[in-house]
């Protein structure tokens, strides 16, 4: 450590005042050195009082280095380090002479050595001191522009807090980037006017000014079909620039969205507005650059990664412009050829693969909206979205209504990094979705302008022919497109298609895998607010994964895995052979716990090989990249990195497969579930990898840092062919590792500790009978309890038996109508009945002692008080638009949840929708259904009712003091469900718990009893008809009019007749 802090004080830069503060204040700008007076004229410079440091143009290579032998007479005194000083010693020379104007982004001027601020040419050495200077001919040694990596850690609010009193001398604080007249600019737009200098770059680059800049349809920022990703250059702009400024800027005004780092000689450099974006997230100095003063950031090529990598986990899209051939090479065309420079390359958010980008997939969605061609209201959207890390593409579409439930589902299914859409292109509707359910605030809504190729289905049909695009697929891209909306989805795919392409990722298109993707079909529906108010993925506290079901579940070893359970949560099964199939697998895995362990054992070994595999697959005849200098070289060492990791830890999931096939029992249960590929025998997928593993050793021995040379670029692609022959199999294989995992994790979490935990019973879907005889719809779990929500003191929850519809004692109601106090645990209840169901259908243990139910079809959920205030919607519209959904797609297999229904308006108009779509719910649906609600009158409304069973959660009261007054006594919650409605909901005694103050409660109970008094009357009345409810008055009145009309055929007097009838019998057997 000390070693390093004299090192940096070797790069302080002394005050004029007082060198000795000043070099703690800017040991950040290391490129000037403090010499004595009499150094200077070794130098031979002079300083300048009031030095002025111009920026220049950067050349294509740099010229040779000019500096100080080792052993010269102006270090013999200097600090140990002077061995190493002379490689960043600059020697002035005579005054300037005529300047070569350079092709440069940044200006026209060229190249020159400066010390202080004078100005060198660097042909001018060869007049002075010619004996003790040296030519380095590599820029290896010179310093590159000031960036994180180079500066000292200190925290950005104290070297903003240091930086206020040299606000006053704005050139006193010298760059590092000693090969450039530079100018600092310590704030963007703000310079010395005493000097003469212009205060921003409008003047220069009047197209950039906010006031005046347009896209490239010259349309301005307020129009509505303002194009961001462009830019409008006056012709006479582009004419007056030099080669490579017209090189930046052509390819600039297409990517005004994206951060283009150019690359000049040894140098990435970012210009204007994304300099000033360099400036403000990676905090590297501004500076005026060139002729034209353009404002400039820079960083040199081993930094190059890093920098990109930080901007992209920032949310920015990042481009490289690479130089297609060297310096030398272009000497060779002639002296005043320009390098070549194209756009090679660019990394969003939603694109990326490389870097440390978490085991969770990274999807890219595109979406359209279209109609569904029956006027009902309803809308059809066309969806495509990609996993470039994974290469796999997914078609389809789904019908909506005006709550975009499906839309909801289909986002917290994919949970995209990025949206792009048709600007205009969707409803108010669909934007409210768009915000509502995005998973985290990283994502980002990408309005695009309408492509023509793609408005037309058959248009993007021919461009896929025509670019070959999905031609590495395992199957023909057009085979998902059976009965969906080949008009809509094709649309969108063209939309996606078009937006990877314009970011150079053709490979990706050309050897991706595209597949079918179905939102609901075949799996348990749960819309997008089910997903939310069951806390599937985020919690509602503050959107984290932690006290959610996937967190519960998540007990996977690889990052592959992880996300294989994330699709499985999202899909739960709706056949009861594949559940039996993974519960049976469970179940041997908890029998045989010993093999848990050595399971995952050989899973810790594994890399990530699905996005292994997927990176492999996209280098197939993508060598364009590898032919570019020092960038290609980059590119295959990591292709050589990656190749050589997939096959080594392919040898580890082959071995795991192995040992898994050696057991008989488990290996038969396994390949119920999935297909093995055949590991013994002569012909085995083992030897063939075998030959890969020697190859790799071979040629690869080193191939994690494997130098790469030009001949590996050949021999990678013939190994890359040759093992893409069986790719099917190798598919085969990563997905065997993935379910594995997944049920291994499913093993570990059924084994928990201290609790009861059951293999769940299915019954097939019913059909429902008008009699209720036969298959009704059962739900029957003992002992439940909420796998994730801990009792009091980290213990337990009170477990609780839930039974709806038929049982092995007889018929029950398939609806319980749920009272209790507040804070009593009824919305606990409520989302432990739908985990139990989830995970039942998952094929995973269910947390209860006994669970037997029939297949659910559709939750329903609505749970809480939530408003959307960005999307204009209040709490009661909430609650009455996630109501609509119910009442319109629920089915007599659904499971309902509601809870605290018409809470959120005027308790008269909340009572009266409560009622409503309870009836409506029990006796048009009668599913089963768990309603909770505080309007007691519903419990003695539908007291008697058959379908109907009344309980609550139980509590009880405890005295504080030895005074029996009642406001001594504190309330107690059971949590334990008990038959019966609860008397009252207790509020009173729960503000007091909330900390209301005492009079406020005691002045709102006398109110309580004012208001008891003035409609005690309504009460006595409700309580009398608990025994004949306005039920039984609807029936009465049915069979009053079929005895007029003698219509016995209608459905609803068949329906009244079958309730009498169970009424009846209920009346006759309390009888007796």
């Amino acid at each position: 450590m000390q070693r390093q802090k004299s090192i940096l004080s070797f790069f302080r830069k002394p005050s004029q005042e007082k060198s000795s503060s000043a070099a703690g204040d800017d040991d950040r700008h290391v490129n000037q050195f403090a010499v004595k007076e009499p150094e200077k004229k070794a130098v031979g410079s002079i300083l300048a009082p009031d030095p002025e440091v111009r920026g220049t143009d950067t050349p294509p290579e740099k010229v040779p280095r000019q500096i100080l032998p080792a052993d010269s007479a102006s270090l013999k005194d200097s600090s140990p380090f002077s061995s190493i000083m002379h490689k960043f010693m600059k020697v002035d020379d005579a005054p300037k002479a005529s300047q070569s104007h350079r092709n440069e982004p940044n200006g026209g001027s060229s190249i020159d050595c400066i010390v202080s601020g004078k100005l060198n040419d660097t042909n001018a050495n060869r007049n002075i001191n010619q004996g003790s200077v040296m030519h380095i001919e590599s820029d290896e040694d010179i310093a590159g522009p000031e960036t994180p990596a180079t500066q000292r850690v200190v925290p950005r609010m104290k070297r903003i807090q240091e930086e206020i009193p040299k606000f006053g001398d704005k050139f006193g604080s010298s760059m590092p980037n000693s090969s450039k007249r530079l100018k600092v600019l310590d704030e963007p737009t703000v310079l010395d006017k005493s000097r003469g200098e212009a205060s921003d770059m409008a003047s220069k680059f009047e197209w950039l000014d906010p006031s005046r800049i347009r896209d490239a349809n010259r349309r301005r920022p307020d129009d509505p079909l303002y194009d961001k990703t462009s830019l409008y250059i006056p012709p006479d702009a582009l004419k007056k620039m030099s080669a490579s400024q017209r090189q930046y800027w052509d390819v600039k005004c297409q990517y005004m969205d994206v951060v283009i780092f150019f690359k000049v000689g040894k140098f990435y450099e970012l210009y204007e507005i994304d300099a000033e974006i360099g400036h403000k997230e990676l905090d590297w100095k501004m500076t005026l650059s060139g002729v034209g003063k353009c404002r400039q950031v820079g960083i040199s090529e081993s930094g190059i990664d890093d920098a990109v990598q930080k901007l992209v986990v920032r949310g920015y899209k990042v481009g490289r412009i690479e130089q297609l051939e060297t310096s030398d090479q272009a000497k060779a065309r002639g002296a005043k050829a320009v390098i070549p420079r194209k756009l090679v390359q660019v990394v969003t958010p939603s694109t990326t693969t490389d870097g440390n980008i978490g085991p969770d997939a990274i999807h890219l969605l595109a979406i359209k909206e279209g109609s569904s061609g029956v006027d009902n209201g309803s809308v059809v959207y066309g969806f495509a979205f990609v996993d470039c890390s994974a290469l796999k593409f997914w078609i389809g579409a789904i019908s909506d209504d005006a709550s975009c439930a499906a839309l909801g589902a289909l986002l917290m299914q994919v949970s995209p990094k990025e949206v792009i859409y048709e600007n205009r292109g969707l409803s108010k509707e669909a934007q409210k979705a768009l915000k509502k359910y995005s998973t985290g605030s990283a994502l980002q809504l990408t309005p695009v302008q309408p492509v023509n190729d793609f408005v037309d289905a058959s248009e993007v049909c021919k461009l896929i022919q025509l670019k070959g695009y999905f031609k590495g697929s395992s199957n023909s891209w057009n085979d998902g497109l059976d009965g969906i909306h080949q008009d809509i989805t094709l649309p969108a795919l063209g939309t996606l298609i078009d937006h990877l392409s314009r970011f150079m990722l053709d490979d990706v298109l050309r050897n991706g895998d595209i597949l079918p993707y179905q939102v609901y079909r075949g799996c348990l529906k749960m819309d997008g607010q089910t997903l939310i108010n069951l806390e599937i993925f985020s919690n509602t506290a503050d959107g984290g994964p932690s006290g959610t079901l996937y967190a519960y579940l998540d007990n996977c070893v690889t990052a592959s895995g992880k996300r294989l359970l994330r699709k499985w949560i999202c899909h739960p099964l709706k056949s009861i052979e594949a559940i039996n199939n993974r519960l049976n697998v469970v179940e041997d895995l908890l029998a045989r716990p010993e093999m848990v362990p050595i399971i995952a054992q050989y899973l810790r070994k594994l890399p990530d090989l699905e996005r292994l595999f997927g990176r492999v697959r996209a280098s197939v005849q993508s060598s364009a990249s590898l032919l570019l200098p020092l960038f290609g070289k980059k590119v295959l060492k990591q292709r050589v990195k990656v190749f050589g990791t997939l096959v080594k830890g392919l040898r580890f999931g082959l071995n795991l497969l192995t040992v898994l096939q050696d057991e008989g029992h488990i290996s038969e249960l396994l390949l119920k579930l999935f297909k093995i590929p055949n590991l013994s025998g002569s012909n085995v997928l083992d030897l063939y990898l075998k030959q890969f593993e020697a190859a790799v050793d071979s040629d690869f021995p080193n191939y994690q840092d494997h130098n790469a040379t030009d001949s590996d670029a050949e021999t990678l692609s013939i190994l890359v062919e040759l093992f893409l022959e069986k790719s099917t199999e190798w598919t085969d294989v990563i997905h065997s590792i993935n379910c594995v995992d997944v049920l291994r994790s499913f093993a570990v979490t059924a084994s928990f500790p201290g609790a009861a935990m059951s293999k769940p019973v299915l019954l097939p879907q019913s059909q429902t009978t008008l009699n209720g005889e036969n298959g009704c719809p059962t739900l029957n779990i003992k002992g439940l309890w909420h796998p994730y929500a801990l009792g009091e003191n980290g213990g337990l929850p009170v477990p609780n038996d839930v039974v709806l519809g038929e049982d092995t004692d007889g018929y029950h109601p398939r609806t319980l109508l749920l009272t209790g106090p507040n804070m009593g645990g009824k919305s606990t209840l409520l989302r432990s009945t739908c985990l139990a169901v989830i995970l039942a259908q998952l094929g995973c243990y269910v947390p209860c002692e006994a669970c037997v139910l029939s297949l659910v079809d559709i939750i329903f959920t609505r749970l809480g008080a939530t408003d959307r205030i960005m999307t204009g919607e209040s709490t009661f519209f909430v609650e009455c638009t996630e109501t609509a959904s119910v009442l319109q797609h629920a089915t007599p297999d659904s499971l309902v949840i509601l809870d605290e229904l018409g809470r959120g308006t005027s308790t008269f108009d909340g009572y009266a929708i409560a009622y409503a779509v309870f009836r409506h719910l029990v006796e048009k649906i009668n599913c089963r259904l768990l309603f909770a609600t505080h309007y007691h009158p519903l419990t003695r409304e539908f007291a008697s009712h058959p379908h109907v069973s009344l309980q609550h959660m139980a509590c009880t009261f405890r005295s504080k003091s030895e005074s029996l007054l009642k406001r001594d006594q504190e309330l107690v919650f059971l949590y334990r469900l008990t038959s019966g409605a609860c008397p009252e909901s207790y509020g009173l005694q729960v503000a007091m718990m909330a900390g209301i103050p005492e009079k406020v409660v005691e002045a709102a109970s006398e109110a309580g009893q004012v208001m008891k008094k003035s409609v005690g009357e309504s009460f006595r009345s409700s309580e009398q008809r608990s025994e004949f409810s306005t039920l039984h008055e609807e029936w009465l009145k049915t069979l009053l009019t079929v005895s007029q009309t003698g219509n016995y055929n209608d459905e609803d007097s068949l329906d009244v007749l079958v309730c009498l009838q169970q009424e009846l019998k209920c009346s006759y057997s309390l009888a007796n």
